[in-house]
């Protein structure tokens, strides 16, 4: 499986640029997180480093973020409002007459561009991709004193970006993610002829069988000099990058859209999770203005979603095995460089999955290209995402968003659904709630959706009043977390499959605080309310108040994050009737709404921390979604085990393997048979008899032939503790300039108490600098210890610091660095 997806990444590392000339403006700019009082304020002659220059600006590289840290800092709001950044650019078009674009692949959330004093135009929306055409401003200004002698020669352009909240514009700030500002994603100067492809749209299909496919193109032209005269050579290369088709087409007129071809392919290959073969169109255009060229990718694939049945790809049943993703990263926020994408796509292939629903709004191109190439199918949609309906401004947004998501991701074969809103039942961002109103405006971006593409399906999730006007529906059930428990998980999903036509399960799972476990994970089911449904409701999310519900009442820990998935996976097997579902989400991330958890502004239901660590659930996933053999211990971030001498303790392994054997200490004890129906750990579960102090585990699985092994050291703690009362401060490791510390929770007797679940804030002065906000578990200043104890790492500096951490109730302790 890695050597397969190590091919599958260099291949897509060498797909073609999109457009002729084109490159990232990554380096050589400036950032200002405030408003300026004008334009002028941008590009007035000053003198770097004259201290009555203000205001102060900070170099930066893009993709930059706002909020790249204090959409986690745990003592103020994120920052909403204007940021400014500016740049000089060396234009040097090679095209007479060419046009000089700025291509955004999103900014956040509206954006003004402008060219020395000139406004170019402005965009509002977040995350669909859109262009700045300053060709004719750029003439403009080299007319100018200004060009040739304050700016030598060099073209200033300043952007202003605006993530200031506006209940006009979508997404809601109710939503349960940050609605970041600024250039998080790439920025790319283009130089196109005067006449060049805007869009290619190329739309394969193929029947059931998958004998006969057909294979049409369209192009969009840019042309706003309205040329005449032109010639569109189109060549399709197959995925082994044979040739079968090149056909070229006069242009004679001044219309934007050409029909292009449109031919039969006889047994194309087919596109699917485990072969994901893409076929190359490539379009050039000639005129007298210059040539250019444009390639995409395309698939062929048959979907369908049976009606009161199951998904069928390619004429076969196919279990989506799903997760979510939220563009958000430790320490850049929404900036995720390509690099970033592709080691976190990665990581979803590793642990099987073949089903994506990004949330909640169209995310980055380099994405939508990694799930092309991996094999993983999309459900993509807009961010109509709670607080009700606004007006025309809001509608109009939203319909334009939708319209060039569909647009610009038509061609990947990846996606089969779009997606029209999110949780469009949760009122209270204006003062009336009108379902009516919100029924008939989902149906109007229905019928857009079908009307710009006829191939795809449209889905929604949880809103019940809606239920019926998108093709797919997916209810709100989470058993085992907001309501009831996760035994009530199968019964509940097909309560919910009979009441829709076509029925896909997204958004399962609960909450983990990374490192922290629990000798009994599944305490709090015992009080929670069972036969209610399992769905979420208004304040569920909410720590305080309310029906006891595990996502209130439970220990957060992986122990019993675990078991649940586990628990869902192994019913996911034994339901024939299943399109498939999607845990929610893969990687932990930030959110205002969320203050209290134990790292505040977190969503903590990834099976990754918001760096990509993996947590033990990653295995879980793993032991039943891959089959490249594979076995893991539970409890690797589990340093010490508790409890009496001479008891019996439970060690699980997840494992895909036929089989598997325990040593504890050298000592064998019995292989065990993988049944997936024998809860927990398919049946990889041993009743362990610890030995005070260091244990030593070892499991060897064997799957055929093949054997692969894991092991962990665990100490076992014996003595008993009582209520913390005091913490110990020290240093763990060094490597380089980087230090790591950790607090220990003790009680009066200086016992370890390895169950608390205290609230601790790290503080530092001196020469350091504490890696700080970065919403991980060792990466947080302020953040609910783990069975006793917590880490956070410092870059000295090559100087002298002073660490300290409090807790209430607690004297401060202090460390030297």
């Amino acid at each position: 499986m890695k050597k397969l997806i190590a091919l599958i990444l260099a291949a897509t590392l060498s797909l073609p640029l999109v457009a002729q000339v084109k490159s990232r403006l990554n380096n050589n700019w400036e950032f200002l997180r405030q408003d300026l009082g004008g334009i002028w304020e941008a590009v007035r002659p000053y003198t770097k480093g004259n201290p009555e220059e203000v205001p102060l600006w900070q170099n930066v590289t893009l993709p930059h973020c706002f909020n790249a840290l204090d959409g986690v800092d745990p003592d103020v709001n994120y920052y909403q409002g204007p940021g400014w950044y500016r740049t000089q650019l060396d234009v040097k078009n090679p095209y007479k007459d060419g046009r000089t674009v700025l291509h955004f692949e999103g900014a956040g959330q509206k954006t003004e561009v402008y060219v020395h004093t000139t406004r170019v135009t402005s965009h509002t929306g977040g995350y669909d991709e859109w262009t700045a055409d300053i060709t004719d401003a750029i003439e403009a200004f080299k007319k100018t004193e200004a060009f040739t002698k304050q700016f030598k020669g060099k073209v200033p352009v300043s952007i202003r970006c605006d993530n200031s909240r506006d209940l006009e514009m979508i997404p809601s700030d109710l939503s349960d993610f940050n609605i970041y500002g600024g250039l998080y994603r790439y920025v790319n100067l283009v130089y196109t002829p005067a006449l060049s492809i805007e869009k290619l749209f190329a739309f394969a299909e193929v029947d059931k069988e998958g004998k006969a496919g057909n294979l049409s193109v369209n192009a969009r032209l840019y042309n706003p000099l309205k040329l005449v005269n032109a010639t569109i050579t189109v060549v399709i290369r197959d995925p082994q990058d044979k040739e079968i088709k090149n056909q070229q087409v006069d242009y004679k007129s001044t219309e934007d859209d050409v029909a292009l071809l449109s031919f039969k392919v006889t047994k194309p290959l087919l596109w699917s999770p485990e072969k994901p073969q893409l076929y190359t169109v490539q379009a050039t255009i000639k005129s007298a203005s210059g040539e250019f060229t444009q390639t995409e990718k395309v698939g062929f694939r048959n979907f369908e979603f049976v009606e009161k049945g199951p998904f069928m790809l390619n004429g076969k049943r196919l279990l989506l095995r799903g997760t979510h993703r939220h563009e958000d990263h430790a320490g850049v926020a929404a900036a995720m460089t390509e690099d970033m994408m592709r080691s976190e796509m990665k990581l979803m292939k590793e642990m099987g999955v073949n089903f994506i629903r990004l949330g909640h709004y169209q995310q980055s191109r380099v994405i939508l290209d990694l799930c092309d190439s991996l094999g993983i199918l999309v459900w993509e949609e807009i961010p109509w995402c709670r607080g009700g309906l606004g007006g025309k401004t809001y509608q109009d947004q939203a319909k334009r968003m939708l319209t060039n998501m569909i647009e610009q991701h038509y061609n990947h074969p990846a996606v089969i659904i779009w997606g029209l809103g999110n949780e469009n039942d949760w009122p209270n961002d204006f003062p009336g709630f009108d379902k009516e109103k919100i029924r008939t405006f989902m149906k109007e971006l229905n019928d857009l959706s079908h009307k710009l593409d006829r191939s795809r399906s449209t889905a929604i999730r949880r809103c019940d009043f809606c239920a019926d006007i998108v093709d797919v529906y997916s209810p709100s059930i989470w058993a085992g977390w907001y309501r009831g428990i996760y035994t009530e998980y199968k019964q509940a999903s097909l309560d919910e499959f009979n009441k829709v036509k076509r029925f896909l399960h997204v958004e399962w799972g609960g909450d983990s605080h990374a490192r922290r476990h629990s000798e009994n994970p599944d305490k709090a089911l015992s009080i929670v309310k069972t036969g209610g449904g399992a769905d979420e409701r208004a304040g569920d999310a909410s720590l305080f108040g309310g029906a006891a519900r595990v996502s209130k009442d439970g220990d957060w820990s992986e122990s019993y994050i675990c078991n649940l998935i586990d628990w869902h996976l192994k019913e996911q097997e034994t339901m024939p009737w299943l399109t498939g579902t999607a845990q929610w989400p893969f990687k932990d991330f930030s959110t205002p709404v969320r203050p209290d958890n134990p790292i505040p502004y977190m969503n903590q239901k990834g099976v990754v921390e918001r760096d990509l660590t993996k947590k033990e659930a990653f295995y879980v996933f793993q032991s039943y979604w891959t089959t490249q053999p594979m076995a893991h211990i539970y409890g690797h971030s589990w340093p010490i085990r508790w409890g009496d001498a001479g008891e019996q303790k439970m060690v699980k392994v997840y494992s895909n393997c036929d089989e598997a054997e325990l040593f504890v200490n050298g000592k064998s004890y019995g292989t065990r048979k993988r049944n997936s129906q024998d809860f927990p750990a398919s049946g990889l579960r041993w009743q362990v008899e610890y030995a005070a102090g260091n244990n030593h585990l070892k499991v060897v699985a064997k799957k055929g032939k093949v054997a692969v092994t894991d092991e962990i050291d665990q100490a076992y703690q014996v003595e008993k503790w009582s209520k913390p009362a005091k913490m110990v401060l020290e240093k763990v490791s060094q490597e380089g300039d980087k230090v790591t510390i950790r607090v220990k929770l003790k009680d009066a007797r200086n016992v370890d108490c390895l169950d608390a679940v205290n609230w601790v804030e790290f503080g530092l002065t001196g020469d350091g600098q504490m890696i700080d906000d970065q919403g991980t578990s060792s990466g947080s200043r302020k953040v609910q210890v783990y069975n006793g104890y917590a880490i956070i790492s410092i870059r000295l500096n090559k100087g002298k610091s002073v660490a300290s951490v409090k807790s209430q109730g607690m004297e401060t302790v202090m460390l030297i660095l």
